[in-house]
């Protein structure tokens, strides 16, 4: 299961890998409205909990944040990000955490690769009918990128 953690949409997605071979099996997002940031962070530990007992993931990848310009912004980032963890640590699952840059050289080919560029290679590499939405592509990026890292692949 990747998770790409935000304080205003959080994207889980889910894939099977198999002798190799990735598969999709669902993906999607945690929509935040403006409530206040305790409210926010409830809702993705339950929604990712529910995620997790639905589709019983056996691990998680999660994007590390950076600070690039707004401080206040990678906080709440990293307060989401917390609570994602969590989720997963209360549910049983060992976390492998990955940045932004490596994920996408690894299902792009190039670091600094745009969220249409996720996106599209995620519906190549998983053979999907059409473009995931942003946010659910960058977590099955994330998903793709620990399925190759973790076999040793690249």
């Amino acid at each position: 299961m990747g998770i790409d953690p935000g304080s205003q949409i959080t994207g889980f997605g889910i894939i099977e890998q198999v002798r190799g071979r990735q598969y999709y099996i669902t993906s999607g997002c945690i929509r935040l409205h403006k409530h206040p940031i305790n409210q926010r962070l409830q809702h993705i530990f339950e929604g990712l909990s529910a995620v997790i007992s639905d589709f019983s993931p056996t691990v998680v990848a999660i994007e590390k944040i950076f600070v690039h310009k707004n401080v206040a912004s990678a906080l709440k980032l990293g307060q989401a990000r917390g609570v994602a963890m969590v989720s997963a640590l209360l549910n049983g699952l060992s976390i492998a955490e990955y940045t932004a840059r490596q994920v996408k050289k690894t299902v792009v080919g190039y670091g600094g690769a745009d969220k249409k560029q996720v996106q599209h290679m995620m519906q190549l590499l998983l053979k999907l009918n059409g473009l995931p939405q942003a946010d659910a592509a960058d977590a099955l990026a994330v998903a793709v990128c620990h399925g190759h890292l973790s076999r040793g692949a690249l």
